[in-house]
């Protein structure tokens, strides 16, 4: 079944360093743009990301520091991929918890904005997991029913991510879900409620640090403080904003807190 669409999504994979958000880096970046009409379009980027490429991270990409020593920076390419992505929504395999995060701290760090608040995201892998929970390997296998060649290859992970979901539209059109004793129909062919669904919780960033509460506050989702809002927090112990800002959290989770603080000063 064909995605129903009012406007484009586009479906990104990253290559990266390593599997920190807040220290990696991008070293490659693929894409499947796809439109209303049903057209596509793909493309696959190098990235130079200025810092040593793990070789355990290696291992599974096959792409070294040598590969992309003449590739250009993302501060260098990230106009160009806001060109792409600007006006569309976002798919991805486990995309919620690493892809995206991990491009909003690149965009942090180039100092190029976008604003993500304007995209529905749909990660395939949480559809995937909250119906049978495995990886992008089995999924492409129990629902497209061939194996995966190219596993690890952005272009390959790609394109399977979007035939999964495409495939997951058509198994579970009739399907119902068991949400916590609430039966509801978990796949309808619209980025709206496909979002809703590939979505753990409502996140206020990216990284899953700040969750929005049934009230509709920011409240922390660790440490000491976590369930109360963000405003309780800082009220109680008004140094945990400093804390944070000098410590390893990602730079947009600083930024929201620190609209936050300044919001409610």
């Amino acid at each position: 079944m064909n995605l129903s669409l009012k406007r484009p999504i586009v479906f990104f994979d990253l290559e990266t360093t390593g599997l920190n958000i807040v220290t990696d880096r991008i070293v490659e970046i693929s894409y499947l743009k796809v439109f209303p009409d049903g057209t596509e379009e793909q493309k696959v980027f190098r990235i130079n990301p200025e810092m040593h490429i793990s070789e355990e991270a290696t291992a599974v990409h096959h792409i070294t520091d040598e590969d992309v020593k003449d590739a250009p920076t993302f501060k260098q390419f990230a106009k160009q991929f806001v060109q792409v992505i600007n006006g569309c929504d976002l798919g991805g395999f486990n995309s919620n918890k690493f892809d995206i995060p991990l491009l909003a701290e690149e965009f942090e760090r180039a100092g190029v904005e976008f604003d993500f608040t304007r995209c529905k995201f749909v990660d395939v892998q949480v559809i995937f997991h909250k119906m049978e929970r495995r990886d992008l390997t089995a999924a492409y296998k129990f629902y497209c029913h061939k194996d995966l060649e190219g596993a690890h290859g952005a272009a390959a992970d790609i394109r399977a991510t979007y035939d999964v979901l495409k495939a997951q539209l058509d198994l579970y059109q009739d399907a119902e879900y068991d949400d916590h004793g609430k039966k509801s129909k978990p796949i309808v062919n619209d980025i709206d409620a496909l979002s809703e669904f590939s979505s753990h919780n409502k996140n206020a960033d990216f990284a899953g640090q700040l969750i929005y509460n049934d009230k509709g506050e920011v409240t922390f989702n660790f440490g000491k403080y976590k369930g109360m809002s963000v405003v309780e927090a800082f009220k109680k112990d008004p140094g945990y904003y400093g804390w944070i800002l000098n410590s390893a959290f990602p730079l947009y989770t600083k930024r929201v807190l620190t609209r936050i603080k300044l919001e409610n000063a």
